[in-house]
Order: C-alpha cells, then sequence, then structure tokens
C-alpha cells in the first residue's frame, strides 16, 4: 500500500519507467534526472531543478475520502515550476543557434517564467529583460531584478492584439534589440517536452504508479500537457487530467473572458503550448475561492504557495467532492509556486479588503490573543478560554479581594 509522506521527503530517487515512445516527444532517461545529483556538491544551482516531493494534504482536504497529494514545485531553485522549461528552453536555443553567446533573453512573463529564465541566463552569460502586466505583484517585480534582469511594465487590462500588451512590447523589444531571442513561452514546444520528461515521470514514480488523478492550473499550457500526457500515456489512459482555471478565462468560459486578480494562470487567447485534447475536464475557480485556500495551505498544512497553488487544489477538492472520489482514488496536485511573491497581495489583509475580499481575511484570521492595546486576551476558543480580557479579569479579582 502506497504512503504519501505527511511532511517533505527530501530522498532523491532515480527513474525506473520510460514514457511511450513518440517521435516529437523525446524519451526519458535516468541521466536527466539524477547524474549529478547522487551526492557529493552540486556544480552550478541549474543542477537542483526537479525531483521536487509529493506531500499529503490533511485539513483542508479533510472533507473528501480521496488523498490529495501536492507536488511541491517551490523547491526548485527559482522557486517555482518554470525552472524546468527555462531550462530546456535556453538549452535548446543554445543547440539550434538561435542564442548565441553575449545574447538577450526577451520575454513576456508574470514574473516565474522570468525567474527561471534569468537562472539559467546568468549562469550562461546571457542577460533577460522581461515584459510583465501591471497586475503582476512589486515583490515578484523585485525578484526579477535581484536575478539582474531589466523589468517592463504594461497594462493588464487591453487586448493581446494592442501595442501596449505585453505580449506585443515583447515582440517589438525582440525584433530591435540586437542578439534577441525570445523564447515564446506560449508557442515553444520545449515548455510541455520538460513536463513531458521530468514532471510527469516524476509523479509516476513517487506516487508508485497509484496516481488516479492529476491536477494542474492552466496558464500557457505547457505543465498540464506535458505532465498530463506523460501520465495518460504510461497508465494506459488511467490517469484522469483535470485542470484548473480562473473565473475570467478562456479555458473554462469563452464567451465570458474578464480581468481577474490570480497571476499566472487562465488566458484570454489559446496557446500553442496547450493541448486542448489532455485535460478531460476544467473545473472554474473564483479569485475569491483560491485566495481563500492559499490562506488556509498556508495556516492549515504549512504550506505557503501562491494563487494559482490555492485555485488548483480548491479545484481537486471540489472534483473529488463533486465526482465522489473513493479512498482509493490518489488525486496528485501540481503546486506551481512559492507564496513569498504574494505577501503584499494574498497575504496581505488591507490589499485583500481593499479588493473586495473582506470574507477571506475573517475566514482565515484567528481572533488575536494580544490587543492593539497591548493587552493579553484569550479568546473563547483557546484552551482555558472564557473569551474575556485577562487584564480586566485581574483587575475584577483584585477588586473582589480588596
Amino acid at each position: 500500500m502506497m504512503t504519501i509522506p505527511a511532511t517533505i521527503d527530501f530522498t532523491i530517487h532515480s527513474v525506473a519507467d520510460e514514457p511511450a515512445d513518440d517521435s516529437s516527444y523525446a524519451s526519458v532517461s535516468d541521466a536527466h534526472f539524477a547524474d549529478t545529483r547522487s551526492g557529493g556538491i552540486a556544480s552550478s544551482v541549474t543542477e537542483l531543478i526537479g525531483d521536487t516531493p509529493l506531500v499529503r494534504l490533511n485539513r483542508v482536504a479533510s472533507d473528501v475520502d480521496a488523498t490529495i497529494a501536492v507536488k511541491v514545485e517551490y523547491l526548485n531553485p527559482g522557486g517555482s515550476s518554470k525552472d524546468r522549461i527555462a531550462q530546456r528552453i535556453i538549452e535548446a536555443a543554445e543547440r539550434s543557434g538561435q542564442l548565441k553567446p553575449g545574447g538577450v533573453i526577451v520575454e513576456p512573463t508574470s514574473g516565474n517564467t522570468g525567474v527561471g529564465l534569468a537562472l539559467v541566463a546568468q549562469q550562461r552569460g546571457y542577460r533577460t529583460i522581461f515584459v510583465l502586466p501591471d497586475k503582476v505583484s512589486e515583490s515578484k517585480r523585485a525578484v526579477l531584478r535581484a536575478y539582474s534582469a531589466e523589468v517592463v511594465v504594461t497594462p493588464t487590462n487591453v487586448e493581446p492584439q494592442d501595442p501596449r500588451s505585453y505580449y506585443q512590447v515583447s515582440d517589438r523589444l525582440a525584433r530591435t534589440i540586437p542578439g534577441a531571442f525570445k523564447p515564446n513561452q506560449y508557442s515553444n514546444e520545449n515548455g510541455p517536452l520538460s513536463h513531458y520528461e521530468t514532471t510527469g515521470p516524476e509523479i509516476w514514480r513517487d506516487s508508485e504508479h497509484r496516481v488516479t488523478h492529476f491536477v494542474a492550473g492552466i496558464g500557457t499550457g505547457g505543465t498540464i500537457s506535458g505532465t498530463g500526457r506523460y501520465l495518460k500515456e504510461v497508465s494506459d489512459g488511467a490517469v484522469t487530467v483535470v485542470g484548473a482555471d480562473p473565473e475570467g478565462s478562456i479555458y473554462s468560459d469563452p464567451a465570458n473572458v474578464h480581468v481577474y486578480d490570480i497571476e499566472g494562470v487562465g488566458e484570454d487567447f489559446y496557446p500553442k503550448a496547450f493541448d486542448q485534447s489532455i485535460p478531460d475536464s476544467i473545473v472554474q475557480i473564483s479569485d475569491e475561492q483560491a485566495f481563500l485556500m492559499t490562506r488556509r495551505l498556508a495556516r492549515e498544512e504549512g504550506l505557503l504557495v501562491g494563487g494559482s497553488s490555492g485555485m488548483a487544489v480548491a479545484a481537486a477538492v471540489q472534483y473529488a467532492r463533486d465526482h465522489h472520489l473513493a479512498a482509493d482514488d490518489l488525486v496528485v496536485v501540481l503546486l506551481p509556486d512559492s507564496g513569498r511573491g504574494y505577501l503584499d497581495k494574498i497575504f496581505d489583509d488591507e490589499w485583500m479588503r481593499a479588493h473586495g475580499y473582506a470574507d477571506v481575511v475573517e475566514a482565515t484570521t484567528p481572533e488575536p490573543l494580544v490587543g492593539a492595546d497591548g493587552e493579553v486576551r484569550v479568546p473563547a476558543n483557546v484552551i482555558g478560554g472564557t473569551g474575556t480580557d485577562v487584564a480586566s479579569d485581574a483587575k475584577e479579582a483584585s477588586s473582589v479581594t480588596a
């Protein structure tokens, strides 16, 4: 019987299973995973990409019978699953001659792909310029700059064809900067391939071949397409692939596309990297549902993750409940990134209230033990508590004694 650890297991394993042969998808080899990670000192930070652990969810999934485990991608060195695609895209561009020594990488990104590209690029001597929509948090922009990237910010609420959109601005920069290479994660086949070759096999291996459902958010579509395809092939179609999508995205409701607050997921067009035949179903999740689950994951499971991760877990729990998944079902959910890039948004009570999420704040904020006046208070839900002010109780006791 398989056991998913309640805490993170950092053991590095080797890959035992190969994917089905396909001319358009490279085969997976043991060497891809851990030649240089079997022990000792890594020669570069990029050798630490991949082999992220699976962790069982306990409290937030307590009302469903199925086991829900999460793949913690923020343990990649750049802090997200995008490290995987960045490494493969850059290596492929070098082999093809598209990226030459001293070149400049230009890409439209919500942040995580930029971090991955910057991480790999600086190890190889390339400069990076990233174009971001203005809804991307300032803390995520600061991370990109910390990796020596240049950041260009554009309006969020414009059409993709608008010359101000981050797609069009990045195209213009790539055309005019000498030696520029645009990875174009939205149509680059190396994005899905990176997940087909690494993420999928890791899940199959670490679940001991027992995974029954895979849930992931859909952004560029590379993660769900590559990982989902591998899991379907290796299981002879037994694994069900479920997409998670924010309200306002084209994937779950093409007739009602509008702005939403969750970052790094959903789209207003269909990228070439997204294989629409892979997801068996798509679950739509609101900003409020996603942010509530995001905060719960931090406060109840010890997993400080971003809004797209909260969205994916909310979708997994909803799917498991709606489809009456049983105790022998194992749902694996991919958590793309850390919550450290969202401390000034999702985890900031004032930002949440200002953007209409006061109910989420109230639902995830315990009654304080210390009041604004510095007095210690004991809420009724604390052991021995009566919901009273300790200082007031002391004064009352003193007056009675006198």
